[in-house]
């Protein structure tokens, strides 16, 4: 995939170097990602992900016919496609520093701090809008929202939330164990837990921004279990 990105990239240079100067808002979605990375990772980000999109749909072209049939087809879509790449880009981000700020400004819920700190890392690594698949890409911006309206709640109920953060624990931790074991290969149905997983915090902190599907300890059980299998 990374080499046929790069011989899409290397057909379609003029318009690459017109959208290289002209993603909306960049300068100021790379302020609010500047403690993950500069504005030119930012940028390359986004292009990629637009060539992506524009080009690498499946089946991949596998001969030379259905290739230039492809930079046809993607050259037309690909302003349209990177702009609405980086408007994702700039909602998850403006929640991605409000969620930074609510998690350093809040006192005395130490744990509740500490995971949320952590669940936002694992969300936002430097490379999310390469990594996170595009389906997860939108809820992105109800995840860290639903964390900000956790620390929000705290003052008014710490009991609850340790309760219900009791509750997750174990569920997530042997995610993350898992994803050790295999050195980092996640296949579908791991997948699926992981996104799971949010949700259920959706549920659990921020109940109002609602979750797609219903979701419980319950269900993610049934999910794991056939992981095992």
């Amino acid at each position: 995939r990374a080499g046929l990105r790069r011989l899409f990239a290397l057909q379609i240079k003029d318009a690459l170097k017109y959208l290289e100067k002209n993603i909306p808002d960049l300068q100021k979605m790379a302020v609010a990602y500047m403690p993950l990375g500069t504005q030119e990772e930012l940028r390359a980000q986004i292009i990629d992900v637009a060539i992506d999109r524009a080009f690498l749909q499946e089946p991949l072209p596998a001969n030379a016919a259905d290739f230039q049939q492809r930079v046809q087809d993607g050259r037309g879509r690909l302003t349209l496609i990177a702009n609405e790449v980086a408007r994702m880009a700039g909602t998850i981000l403006t929640e991605y520093a409000a969620a930074a700020r609510k998690i350093k400004d809040t006192k005395n819920a130490q744990e509740a701090t500490k995971d949320a700190g952590e669940q936002l890392q694992k969300l936002m690594p430097k490379n999310f809008i390469a990594v996170a698949p595009w389906a997860q890409l939108g809820h992105y911006a109800r995840y860290l929202k639903a964390i900000t309206i956790r620390l929000d709640k705290y003052r008014a109920d710490p009991a609850r939330d340790a309760a219900k953060y009791k509750e997750l624990q174990p569920l997530e931790q042997r995610y993350w164990r898992l994803v050790a074991e295999r050195k980092g290969q996640v296949d579908a149905r791991m997948q699926e837990y992981r996104w799971m997983l949010e949700e259920l915090r959706v549920s659990f902190f921020a109940q109002e921004l609602r979750t797609p599907y219903p979701v419980s300890a319950k269900r993610l059980d049934k999910v794991w279990g056939q992981l095992q299998q």
